[in-house]
């Protein structure tokens, strides 16, 4: 398999969902599901009536079933569900999860990704985080029965992965090692997917293993990987901490600019000599959209770079048209404004926002909002007192977090990123009174270069057009095999 010098970035909950990475390897170049809460979103569809019936045409080509009954049985409202009507929230996550939220999570993998493939053959891949380590089997899993090409993972060191993708590919039981807060080293809590204990005979023939790409920001995370993975890496994805959404923090103690971002040095930059020695293929993320940068990536070696901001803002992207339209209208009036916030995230990572009304990076938006965690994807895991396992986040109310050993100081500052994550591309929560999830926006620090790249974007841009830009200074596509 050919792998594209563009690969678009797998974002927030949905913003990178089917359609646009169908858009995107359609145009020869490599579409990325986004994988995170897959559950969360399937299941809202289905209450919003499904419109188009996706979900379900794609549902009716999982293996399974009785799996897809009882999943339409309980999320499925025909028409949808009422406007003021608080959406039914599957059960959050644990490591002993029950089997229905293994299931669904299996089969909402599948439906995103087989919807990528539907009509071309071009590869398309998922993109899953480690720190969100709980429905990682089951959505690497479910992937693989709809045949994803190419499996990236980034926020943090998946050297696991490669192994689960080699188990899978026979149907095998993964086990994966979990973080647990306060455990020592020799203590071992793990997640399990049984295939056949979920589904019998349905799992049918051996799976094709696809290509692991990690997201790395370092030189020294590259040669760990290598000397850690449990199987193959294929390539790496080198992520600039100028990229959207999560960044690694910076190495070292760390101070905050004027602005109170993280600053980031000469430790936090890459070796690309060193990298290209390692003999493994890598694509360059971060401020990479523009054909100059994509000339200078294959100037240090690299096989082509990740897009993420310009594919966020096309419009075959999942987030909300109106909201897209509007981050767009700042592009267009020079105001747009990227902020690395070292605290809205509970995974202690920045997070970059995009500062803009009614959002929650807005400080009078998040204070007014009601602290909740219903989503539960961010949640640490600790041990405590009894032995049991308990699960915290400090998004959630500060009495709470307190209550399970937590600290006060560090629920400052921390936004419900779940629900408004997935409020961004239309999903959000409804609350009592008529309050519902406000959205949050994240982007890279090249946003404001959209107007260079797309000046005409009243009527916004789409993924040809993006490709065609990042492409108008290569002579030939020239894709390379990883």
């Amino acid at each position: 398999m050919q792998l594209p010098m563009i690969i678009q970035g797998g974002m927030g909950v949905a913003v990178s969902d089917w359609r646009l990475a169908r858009a995107v390897s359609r145009e020869g170049m490599l579409g990325v599901v986004s994988g995170t809460a897959l559950e969360q979103v399937v299941a809202r569809r289905l209450q919003m009536g499904d419109p188009g019936g996706h979900m379900r045409r794609a549902l009716a080509q999982f293996p399974h079933q009785p799996t897809v009954e009882r999943i339409l049985a309980r999320y499925f409202v025909p028409g949808g569900i009422a406007d003021d009507a608080r959406m039914t929230t599957p059960p959050m996550w644990r490591v002993d999860a029950p089997t229905d939220l293994l299931a669904l999570t299996v089969a909402s993998s599948f439906a995103e990704v087989w919807l990528a493939r539907e009509g071309h053959d071009a590869p398309v891949g998922i993109n899953a985080l480690e720190k969100i380590q709980l429905p990682n089997l089951a959505t690497l899993y479910g992937a693989m029965l709809a045949g994803v090409d190419v499996v990236l993972m980034g926020a943090g060191i998946p050297a696991q992965i490669p192994g689960i993708l080699d188990t899978f590919v026979h149907h095998g039981v993964a086990r994966m090692r979990i973080a647990v807060d306060g455990d020592p080293a020799d203590r071992v809590t793990e997640s399990v997917l049984d295939p056949r204990a979920l589904f019998g005979d349905a799992v049918g023939e051996p799976l094709r293993r696809p290509f692991f790409l990690p997201i790395i920001s370092s030189n020294t995370l590259a040669q760990a990987l290598l000397k850690r993975a449990t199987g193959k890496i294929d390539g790496f994805i080198v992520e600039h901490h100028t990229a959207g959404g999560h960044n690694a923090p910076p190495r070292g103690h760390s101070p905050l600019n004027d602005r109170g971002e993280p600053v980031y040095g000469n430790r936090d930059s890459m070796d690309f000599a060193k990298l290209h020695a390692l003999g493994i293929p890598f694509w360059l993320g971060g401020g990479t959209a523009s054909p100059e940068r994509l000339a200078a990536a294959r100037a240090v070696g690299a096989q082509g770079i990740q897009v993420g901001t310009a594919f966020a803002f096309c419009n075959e992207s999942g987030v909300m048209p109106e909201l897209r339209a509007a981050v767009l209208e700042s592009v267009r009036a020079g105001t747009a404004d990227v902020f690395t916030d070292p605290l809205a995230s509970p995974t202690g990572f920045p997070f970059k926002v995009v500062r803009h009304p009614d959002t929650v990076s807005e400080p009078e938006c998040y204070l007014r909002r009601e602290r909740i965690c219903d989503g539960g994807h961010l949640r640490h895991i600790f041990r405590k007192e009894d032995g049991t396992l308990g699960y915290r986040c400090p998004a959630e109310p500060e009495k709470d977090y307190v209550a399970k050993g937590g600290s006060a100081e560090e629920t400052v500052g921390r936004k419900c990123i779940c629900n408004a994550l997935i409020a961004t591309v239309g999903l959000g929560q409804r609350r009592s009174g008529g309050q519902r999830e406000l959205p949050i926006v994240t982007a890279g620090d090249d946003l404001l270069q959209l107007i260079r790249a797309f000046p005409a974007t009243k009527d916004g841009y789409s993924v040809r057009d993006v490709r065609d830009y990042l492409m108008s200074e290569v002579p030939s596509p020239a894709p390379t095999s990883s």
